[in-house]
């Protein structure tokens, strides 16, 4: 996969960019990342990428010309989709908010193209004629897209194959299935008088799959009970949570 982000503030993607799964990812040529300066698409000798705007109004706006003219550059040597598509995502407190299931749908894509939103935003002629998608990382406001392409890049690069050490492992996360993922123990097994639950230790694959199952369905009902209801749940477990919300 290709990422290419598009940003004011290159520089911070320094540190998230060169540490960790990421960085390995890249370093195993799994994902390439390519930050675009949208000054370096302005013309003029003071770089502008800003104006004030029209009808008034507190703070400034991104101009549409740097941000088109890097995204069209972007698209002149780009692996686009089959019928020339190249996804252009707006990171924005405006958009849809971002979820596992986005992420997923984002990493069958083989580049994405993530746009930083800054000020007051960007010259609605983006929204209109260049993004393809707009996207925010929660109800709050940001200084910058700089921080959600980062949290985006993210969760979007540790789904690739080849990426995690375990191709099991983003099955079981926070959310793939719609509930948050169950406790986790290792060693030792008792700790200051606190022992791990007595299933895990006792080999049985097919007990330890139920009691993780039913761990993150109460999980997710004490913690995140909105969740519960877009989950997919079979009778059985249907009849568990019924139990412990009338109990």
């Amino acid at each position: 996969m290709r990422i290419d982000i598009l940003t004011l503030f290159p520089e911070m993607f320094d540190g998230p960019f060169n540490a960790s799964i990421l960085k390995r990812a890249v370093d195993r040529k799994l994902v390439s990342i390519n930050l675009h300066n949208i000054r370096d698409y302005s013309h003029d000798k003071h770089r502008t990428v800003d104006d004030y705007p029209y009808g008034g109004g507190a703070g400034m706006v991104l101009k549409p010309e740097p941000i088109f003219e890097a995204v069209e550059a972007i698209k002149a040597q780009s692996h686009s989709e089959e019928g020339g598509i190249l996804p252009v995502i707006l990171l924005t407190p405006q958009g849809r908010l971002f979820s596992q299931q986005i992420a997923v749908e984002f990493s069958r894509y083989r580049q994405l193209v993530l746009i930083c939103g800054r000020y007051e935003g960007v010259d609605e002629r983006v929204v209109e004629h260049l993004v393809t998608d707009e996207v925010s990382i929660g109800d709050y406001v940001l200084s910058g897209g700089e921080l959600a392409a980062m949290v985006v890049a993210d969760v979007v690069v540790r789904l690739l194959p080849g990426v995690l050490g375990s191709e099991a492992s983003p099955a079981d996360d926070s959310h793939v299935a719609g509930l948050l993922e169950y406790a986790q123990y290792t060693r030792p097994a008792v700790y200051r008088g606190w022992p791990v639950p007595e299933v895990l230790l006792s080999g049985n694959h097919a007990q330890i799959a139920r009691w993780r199952r039913e761990q993150a369905i109460l999980r997710t009902l004490r913690r995140r009970p909105d969740l519960i209801s877009k989950a997919s749940l079979s009778p059985e477990e249907r009849l568990l949570l019924a139990k412990c919300c009338s109990s």
